[in-house]
C-alpha cells in the first residue's frame, strides 16, 4: 500500500466561493486523492493521499487554474508569493481609483445637482482601459470556467460590467440619438471593475499580512550556529548541526537549535514562541528551544533536535496547517455555493424579462438585470470563515496557544465541562519539602540529602533544594548504598539509615506510631511522607513532607471558567485526600482520585455519555488516552510530541488559564464566523431582491457587493485585537 502523503498546492485564479468547490471537485477526482480542502483566504489547497504534485498540479490547470507546489519550510516561500499577489492587486486598485476618479466626481456631482460627468469621448476612454485591460482578468477567468462548464463569480463581474458598457456604446452611438448627450453607464462598469478590484486588494493584504506573521517566525532561528568541540568554537551554517552536537551561544544572541543545556546559566526570551512576556530563568540540564533568545550569560547547549522536528518547524507547520483548514461551518457554504452563480444568472434572466412584460422598454430591463448579475457575486460567502480562521489561529499562536485544525476551534467554544490533571497541570509538578519533624531539620536534612545524592527522583531534587536553602554545602559521605522495597539505604560514619515510605520503615522494624498523629494530620492535608530511620538501632529519626504545590494561576483559570459557564472537574492518579486538598483550594468541586491512565479515560467517557461536551486539559504524556478520548483536548506544557503532534489544542507554556483562553477565542472566532455568514447571507437575500424591483443601479450594486467582502473581512481581523484577560 503506498504510503498516504500531505501535498501543499497554491492555486492562483481563485476569485470566490464557486472556484473553491470546483478546484476541490478537481482534485478530488485524482486518482490516489483520499481528501482535498481548499481555502480561498490563503489561496492554498491542501491534499492527503499519494497523487503525485505532477497529477494535481495537471488537474488544476485542466480546468483553467494555476497550481504550484508549495515546499515545507520557514514560510518564507509562502510570504513572498502572498506579498507579491498584494503588490499587484494594490497596483491594480489604486490605478483603477485614480481612472475612476472623474466618474467619481461626477456622481457626487449628480447628488449636488451638478453636472460634472466628463464628455462621452472621455467616458469612453476611460471605460475602455478599466473593462479591457484592468478587467481583463474578468474575461479571462470567465472563459477558463465557461469552458468548464461551470460559473464563478468572474463571470458575473464579466458579463455586468460588459452589459453596462455595451449598452452605453449602443446609446451613445445610435444614429437617433446624434446631437445630444444620452445618459450612459460607462461609470456603472467602471467602478464596479475599481470596486472589485479595491476589495480584493484588501483580501490580498489580508492574507499577505498572516504570512508574513509566519515567515517571521520561521527567520527567528540563525542561519549559522557557533559548533563547540573540545574548547574550540567554529562558526557553521545551521544545516551543519547534528543530534548530539555541542553549540555555544552568548549574551544577545539567538539560540540556533532545541536542546538542553550542559554548561551556563541565563534568562531566555521565549515570547515569540510559547507568549510568555517574561525572561524565564534557565540552568544546567534545562531545555531551550530554537528562536529564542539569550539575554545574559553563555550557554553550552547539546542539541536534541534539528531541521522539521524543531520546535519551531512545528509550530509553523501546526498553524500554516490550521489556517489552510476549512472548518465544519463551511461546508454550507461550499453546497449553496455550488448552485449559487447559476441560479443567479437565472435570476437575471427573470429581472430582465419581467421588466421588459412590465412595458419598461429594453434599457431600464437591462440595467436591472446588470444590477443582480453585480450585486450577487458570493466573494464575502466564501471568505467569511478562512479569513475567520486566519486571523483567531494567528492571534492564538501569539499569546502561546497552537491550534491544530479549525475543527478543533468549533469543538473547544462548544464545551460545557473541563476535566484537568492534578500533577503538573494544575501544580507545579514540582514537589516542596513542606516539613521536616520528628527530629532535629538540619540532621535529618543532612543525612537524608547524603542518601538522595546520586538520585534524579523529583523528591531527590526537592531535598537537595531544601538542604541548599538552609545552606548545607558540605555533606556526609554514604557507603554500601543499596535500594530496598519503598525506600533507600546507606551507611553513614558507621550507622545504618533507611528513607522510605511507612511500609519500608515497618519492615524493618522501625517503629512509627510516635509521629503517627503528625503524619496522618499531613498526610490529609494532601502532603506526602517519607521517614529517616535508624536501622541497626530500630529507631525513627524524623519524616519529611512533600507538596507539590498549585500553580499561582489554577485558582483563576476555574474562575474564568466558571464566569465562562463551563463546569470543571479533576482527574488523577493521586490519593483523595491530596487530591481534595488542592481542589478545594482552587475551586474544584468534582474529584476523580486514584485513577490510572485508562480510568481517566473511561471517566471522559462517562462525562460525554451524560451529555456533555467535554474537553480535557493534561500534559500530553500520561493522559494521552483522556485526550484522545474527550471531544477537545488541551495538551498543556512546554510543547512534548503529543501535545504538538496529537493534541486538537496545544499551549505552549504550562498556565492553566491559556486553557480558559483558548476557549475564549474560540468562542469568540466561531462568532466571527457565524457573523460573517450570517452578513453575507443576508446581505444577497436582501440585495438581489432589491437590484430586481430596480431599486439599485449597477453603480450602488457593485458598490454594495465589494462593500459586503471588505465588511466580512475587517469583521474577521478583528480578532487580531484579542488578547487573553489575565494580561496588563
Amino acid at each position: 500500500m503506498s504510503k498516504s502523503i500531505s501535498t501543499t498546492l497554491a492555486i492562483d485564479g481563485m476569485t470566490c466561493a464557486s472556484c473553491v468547490a470546483r478546484v476541490e471537485k478537481a482534485l478530488n477526482s485524482v486518482s490516489g486523492v483520499t481528501s482535498a480542502a481548499v481555502n480561498l483566504a490563503t489561496k492554498s489547497a491542501r491534499i492527503e493521499g499519494d497523487a503525485s504534485p505532477e497529477k494535481l498540479i495537471l488537474a488544476i490547470d485542466d480546468i483553467g487554474y494555476g497550481a504550484i507546489l508549495m515546499s515545507e519550510g520557514d514560510g518564507t516561500e509562502g510570504s513572498k508569493r502572498a506579498a507579491e499577489r498584494e503588490r499587484k492587486a494594490r497596483f491594480a486598485a489604486l490605478l483603477a481609483i485614480l481612472i475612476v476618479s472623474p466618474f467619481l466626481a461626477g456622481m457626487l456631482g449628480l447628488l449636488a445637482g451638478r453636472d460634472f460627468m466628463p464628455p462621452a469621448t472621455v467616458q469612453f476612454v476611460l471605460a475602455s482601459i478599466m473593462q479591457f485591460w484592468l478587467g481583463a482578468r474578468f474575461y479571462q477567468s470567465a472563459w477558463k470556467a465557461l469552458r468548464g462548464g461551470v460559473a464563478t463569480m468572474d463571470l458575473l463581474v464579466a458579463l455586468g460590467t460588459s452589459s453596462a458598457y455595451g449598452l452605453s456604446l449602443y446609446l451613445w452611438l445610435r444614429p437617433e440619438m446624434a446631437g445630444h448627450m444620452p445618459h450612459l453607464y460607462f461609470e456603472s462598469a467602471s467602478v464596479v471593475i475599481a470596486f472589485v478590484l479595491l476589495g480584493k486588494w484588501l483580501e490580498e493584504r489580508a492574507t499577505s499580512e498572516t504570512a508574513s506573521a509566519l515567515a517571521a517566525l520561521g527567520r527567528l532561528r540563525p542561519a549559522t550556529a557557533r559548533l563547540w568541540k573540545a574548547g574550540t568554537e567554529t562558526d557553521v551554517p545551521l544545516d551543519a548541526i547534528g543530534l548530539g552536537d555541542v553549540v555555544m551561544v552568548r549574551s544577545g544572541e539567538a539560540i540556533p537549535v532545541d536542546g538542553i543545556i550542559i554548561e551556563g546559566a541565563a534568562s531566555i526570551d521565549e515570547s515569540m514562541v510559547t507568549g510568555e512576556s517574561l525572561p524565564v530563568a534557565k540552568s544546567r540540564s534545562s531545555t531551550v528551544i530554537g528562536g529564542t533568545v539569550n539575554l545574559d550569560g553563555r550557554l553550552l547547549v547539546e542539541t536534541r533536535a534539528v531541521g522539521a522536528e524543531t520546535m519551531l518547524s512545528r509550530i509553523i507547520r501546526l498553524v500554516a496547517s490550521a489556517q489552510a483548514s476549512k472548518a465544519p461551518a463551511q461546508a454550507l457554504v461550499d453546497r449553496i455555493s455550488a448552485v449559487f452563480v447559476p441560479a443567479v444568472l437565472i435570476a437575471a434572466l427573470l429581472t430582465g424579462a419581467g421588466w421588459l412584460l412590465e412595458g419598461a422598454g429594453f434599457e431600464t430591463s437591462l440595467i436591472n438585470a446588470v444590477s443582480v448579475l453585480v450585486i450577487a457575486c458570493p466573494c464575502a460567502l466564501g471568505l467569511a470563515t478562512p479569513t475567520a480562521i486566519l486571523a483567531g489561529t494567528g492571534v492564538a499562536a501569539k499569546h502561546g496557544i497552537l491550534v491544530r485544525d479549525a475543527a478543533a476551534l468549533e469543538k473547544a467554544a462548544a464545551i460545557t465541562i473541563i476535566a484537568f490533571d492534578k500533577t503538573g497541570t494544575l501544580t507545579t509538578g514540582h514537589p516542596v519539602i513542606s516539613a521536616v519533624e520528628g527530629g532535629d531539620p538540619a540532621t535529618i536534612l543532612a543525612l537524608v540529602s547524603a542518601l538522595e545524592a546520586g538520585s534524579t527522583h523529583p523528591l531527590a531534587r526537592a531535598i537537595r533544594d531544601e538542604a541548599q536553602l538552609r545552606g548545607m554545602a558540605s555533606l556526609p559521605t554514604v557507603v554500601d548504598f543499596e535500594l530496598v522495597t519503598g525506600g533507600i539505604g546507606g551507611t553513614i560514619s558507621g550507622e545504618r539509615f533507611l528513607f522510605g515510605n511507612a511500609g519500608a520503615l515497618t519492615d524493618a522494624g522501625i517503629d512509627l506510631s510516635r509521629v503517627k498523629d503528625r503524619a496522618d494530620l499531613l498526610a490529609a492535608g494532601g502532603q506526602g511522607i517519607s521517614y529517616l530511620g535508624d536501622r541497626d538501632r530500630k529507631r525513627l529519626i524524623g519524616l519529611l513532607a512533600f507538596a507539590d504545590p498549585p500553580r499561582e494561576t489554577s485558582a483563576e483559570a476555574v474562575r474564568m471558567l466558571t464566569g465562562m459557564g463551563i463546569a470543571t472537574v479533576m482527574l488523577t492518579g493521586d490519593g483523595r485526600g491530596a487530591a481534595e486538598h488542592i481542589a478545594s483550594g482552587i475551586g474544584i468541586q468534582t474529584v476523580y482520585a486514584e485513577m490510572k491512565p485508562e480510568g481517566k479515560s473511561n471517566a471522559i467517557s462517562t462525562l460525554k455519555a451524560s451529555g456533555a461536551l467535554v474537553g480535557m486539559v493534561g500534559d500530553g504524556v500520561n493522559d494521552a488516552p483522556a485526550l484522545a478520548m474527550a471531544d477537545i483536548g488541551i495538551a498543556m506544557g512546554s510543547g512534548t510530541d503529543v501535545a504538538i503532534e496529537s493534541a486538537g489544542i496545544a499551549l505552549m507554556r504550562p498556565d492553566p488559564r491559556l486553557a480558559a483562553s483558548a476557549i475564549a477565542l474560540a468562542r469568540r472566532t466561531v462568532f466571527t464566523i457565524r457573523s460573517g455568514l450570517f452578513w453575507a447571507f443576508a446581505y444577497n437575500l436582501v440585495g438581489i431582491p432589491l437590484a430586481a424591483f430596480g431599486y439599485l443601479s449597477p453603480v450602488f450594486a457593485g458598490g454594495a457587493m465589494a462593500l459586503s467582502s471588505v465588511s466580512v473581512v475587517v469583521n474577521a481581523l478583528t480578532l487580531k485585537l484579542w488578547r487573553p484577560k489575565f494580561l496588563p
